[in-house]
C-alpha cells in the first residue's frame, strides 16, 4: 500500500498539485490587483490548502471552531510540525487571516508573489529598523479588523517538539487588546518532517484544534507574558504524547 500510495502522488496528486499551485497564485495576484485584497488574499489560498489536502487522501479533524465569535479579531498562535501546517490551516481553519511568515518565502516561485500581492506579513530581521517595518505592518493589517496567524516558535521543528516562544505576536496582541487564539496541529510532521522536505508524504490523520481564546487581563508586560505562558501550556497539552514535553530544536 505504501508503494501504491507514492505511484499515486507521482503520477496523480503532485501534477495536480502544481496545477493548482499555479491557478491559485495566478488567480491571487490579478485579484488583488485589480479587487479586495482581502477577499482575493484569501479564498483562493484557502481553497489551494483544502485541496492539497484533500488530493493526498489526508484525513482531517477540526475540534473547538464554536470557540470562535465570527465578529472578532484574533491573534492565532499555532506550534510549527511541518509543511502541512500552511495547508491545514489555510484549508480547514474558515477564517479570514494574514499570514507572518520569513522574508525567503518571497523566493519561493509563484508562492512568493503571490504571497507579497496579498500583503502577507514577511518578517524581516535584519536590522532593527526592519524589525519596526514588519511590526508596523502587522500591526496596521490588525486594525484593519483582520486576523493574524502566527508560528511563534519562528520555523519548523526538527523533533515534533514545540521550541521555545517568541514574543512579537503576543506584543501585537496586548497593544490592540486583542484575544489570542491557541491552536494545536498534531500529524503534520509524521505527513512531512522537515528533514524530508520535496520527499513523498507520508499517510497520517491531521488535527487541528481551536483552543479557547485566551481574553486580555490588563496591557503591558503581565498581560504579554500571560498570554505567552498560557498559549504554550494550551498548545502543549493538546499535543499527543508523543510530542508533548520540550525537546531543544537546534535551529529555534
Amino acid at each position: 500500500m505504501k508503494y501504491l500510495y507514492r505511484i499515486y502522488q507521482l503520477f496523480i496528486a503532485l501534477p495536480l498539485g502544481l496545477i493548482a499551485t499555479f491557478i491559485t497564485a495566478v488567480t491571487v495576484v490579478l485579484g488583488c490587483t485589480l479587487g479586495n485584497g482581502h477577499f482575493w488574499g484569501y479564498y483562493p489560498g484557502r481553497w489551494w490548502g483544502w485541496f492539497i489536502i484533500r488530493i493526498l487522501l489526508l484525513p482531517v479533524k477540526v475540534e473547538g471552531r464554536e470557540h470562535l465569535d465570527p465578529r472578532q479579531s484574533y491573534v492565532f498562535v499555532s506550534n510549527h510540525q511541518g509543511a502541512f501546517d500552511i495547508f491545514l490551516i489555510y484549508g480547514f481553519l474558515n477564517r479570514n487571516f494574514k499570514w507572518m511568515m520569513k522574508r525567503q518565502i518571497r523566493k519561493i516561485p509563484l508562492v512568493g508573489v503571490a504571497c507579497q500581492a496579498s500583503h502577507q506579513i514577511f518578517v524581516d530581521k535584519r536590522g532593527p529598523s526592519k524589525i519596526r517595518q514588519t511590526y508596523d505592518k502587522a500591526h496596521e493589517i490588525l486594525k484593519e479588523g483582520m486576523s493574524l496567524v502566527v508560528f511563534p516558535e519562528g520555523s519548523r521543528s526538527f523533533t515534533g517538539h514545540m521550541a521555545r516562544f517568541k514574543r512579537g505576536a503576543f506584543t501585537l496582541a496586548d497593544d490592540l487588546q486583542l484575544p489570542v487564539a491557541p491552536l494545536t496541529i498534531n500529524g503534520s510532521f509524521n505527513v512531512m518532517p522537515r528533514m524530508r522536505d520535496c520527499h513523498f508524504v507520508d499517510w497520517h490523520p491531521l488535527t487541528l484544534t481551536i483552543h479557547k481564546p485566551i481574553a486580555p487581563i490588563g496591557k503591558g508586560t503581565d498581560n504579554i507574558t500571560h498570554a505567552e505562558e498560557e498559549s504554550y501550556r494550551i498548545i502543549m497539552d493538546g499535543l499527543v504524547p508523543e510530542y508533548q514535553g520540550y525537546v531543544e530544536n537546534p535551529d529555534q
